[in-house]
């Protein structure tokens, strides 16, 4: 299994947090929420395109709202490929952090 981009990774993340409200603009406010940066809406939705095609994500329109103007919202939801993808990269930055809880920036 190709291993997930730094990007993807958040995304997924995201979108598990989320659950039901997994849609763009809630998965764009919680991952700059959570990384402090700021995320274009062109980033996001290429991202979560890319997801799709590596069937890592499924989505669903929701029924047209009038908070919305009448439009549906995409609401993304993990596939077990997916969550296996997230499993792996846990696993593997586990390992790679395993025995440098004492890292620091000071000198020694």
């Amino acid at each position: 299994m190709k291993l997930l981009t730094r990007a993807e990774e958040m995304l997924l993340i995201a979108i598990w947090r989320l659950q039901q409200e997994a849609y763009g603009v809630r998965i764009r406010e919680l991952v700059e929420e959570l990384t402090g940066q700021k995320w274009a809406f062109g980033a996001i939705f290429v991202t979560l395109d890319r997801l799709a095609k590596q069937d890592f994500v499924t989505s669903t329109l929701t029924e047209p709202t009038q908070e919305r103007g009448g439009r549906s919202k995409r609401v993304y939801q993990l596939t077990v490929d997916g969550k296996n993808a997230l499993m792996q990269v846990r696993k593997i930055q586990n390992n790679l952090w395993d025995g440098l809880e004492n890292l620091t920036t000071e000198t020694a």
